[in-house]
């Protein structure tokens, strides 16, 4: 009796790990997205970066109208721009030279201002001695923040508020003991010193 060799099942192929996204894939669908007139993604770069803008326009200390007017042109220049947006991990530095030299135009209109009409210009305060490289730094530094758990972030704007935040306001806002918030911002600070953004800037010092 002849026997009829049954045949193999192909060995399945190995199936690859999934390609764990990280933050610089979501910023660039972001980019991506609102270059594209997606409203939604918009709202999702403005929120990211919006306290970063802040800080880098207030350390001029100018009035609060041009402040806030070096704000939102800043995010006009973005607009502008955004399709020609090739390293959206590098959007953050770019707002923060963007903020920083509409503050510095602002400063020379009102220079020039002042010599025209030869009345007092507003009070202005450009920081000639902070470098360029602070609000890289700044950037870098908000993007290593971004990555946290939204818990770990709600808690360290919470801790850092002016004027200071009660304990127990936290505590309620959090739904978190008393106890347990000092302990829980040195988990969230740990975190935030181990990602890449803070390992790079300890690394350059």
């Amino acid at each position: 009796m002849e026997l009829v060799a049954q045949p193999t099942r192909p060995a399945p192929a190995a199936r690859r790990a999934p390609r764990i996204r990280t933050v610089s894939d979501d910023l660039t669908a972001l980019v991506a997205a609102a270059s594209r007139g997606d409203e939604t993604a918009w709202s999702s770069l403005v929120d990211r970066y919006a306290g970063l803008v802040w800080h880098v326009v207030r350390t001029f200390r100018l009035p609060d109208a041009v402040v806030e007017d070096a704000y939102q042109t800043t995010w006009l220049r973005l607009a502008e721009h955004l399709d020609r947006i090739r390293q959206p991990e590098s959007l953050a530095g770019w707002l923060a030279r963007t903020a920083r030299n509409e503050c510095l135009r602002a400063v020379r209109l009102a220079q020039r201002e002042h010599l025209d009409d030869e009345v007092d210009p507003p009070a202005v305060e450009e920081p000639f001695g902070q470098p360029l490289e602070d609000a890289e730094r700044d950037a870098a530094l908000w993007d290593a923040f971004n990555t946290l758990p939204a818990r770990c972030q709600r808690l360290l704007r919470l801790l850092l508020a002016d004027p200071p935040i009660p304990y127990d306001t936290i505590s309620e806002l959090m739904d978190m003991p008393i106890g347990s918030i000092g302990p829980t911002r040195a988990r969230c600070l740990q975190k935030l010193r181990a990602t890449a953004g803070i390992r790079s800037l300890q690394e350059d010092r």
